[in-house]
């Protein structure tokens, strides 16, 4: 049976080679990097853990390859609010929680969420392609302190 991180891996390659990606050290080091956190990393935060491997590497190349791999279907951007752009490497239908005090952002599965329905004026007039809810408040640890 194999590992989850060898089907990730596997995926990994599959996928970019699919879009003409070249497979490089580095977007191997990128993707696993995203792959094995926990949480949804900002580009600055991976970046910081690939320069100790590869010192030469720039924030942009980080930033770009995290676009590229969004871009793709590797990863999710998970939404914005005037930070950072964070990565999400759970590429499943899932929702988010965000913690108004400490900015972590943790996945939910509703079914419901899922089977929101869209409404007609905007199913009339654009394509929808994924929704997404998200739910902002304090989360269970900021709240114990």
């Amino acid at each position: 049976m194999k590992s989850s991180k060898k089907i990730k891996r596997e995926e990994f390659i599959r996928i970019c080679k699919l879009h003409g990606l070249k497979i490089t050290p580095q977007r191997m080091a990128i993707y696993e990097e995203v792959t094995g956190s926990s949480g949804h990393p900002s580009a600055e935060i991976i970046y910081r853990k690939i320069k100790r491997k590869y010192p030469g590497i720039s924030f942009d190349t980080v930033n770009r390859t995290l676009l590229t791999f969004s871009d793709i279907g590797l990863l999710q951007i998970v939404e914005g609010y005037g930070e950072p752009k964070r990565f999400d490497a759970n590429t499943q239908d899932h929702h988010h929680f965000r913690c108004l005090r400490c900015g972590s952002i943790i996945d939910v599965y509703h079914k419901r969420y899922d089977e929101l329905e869209i409404p007609a004026e905007i199913e009339t007039h654009h394509k929808v392609i994924r929704k997404r809810v998200v739910l902002e408040g304090i989360c269970k640890q900021c709240r114990e302190r």
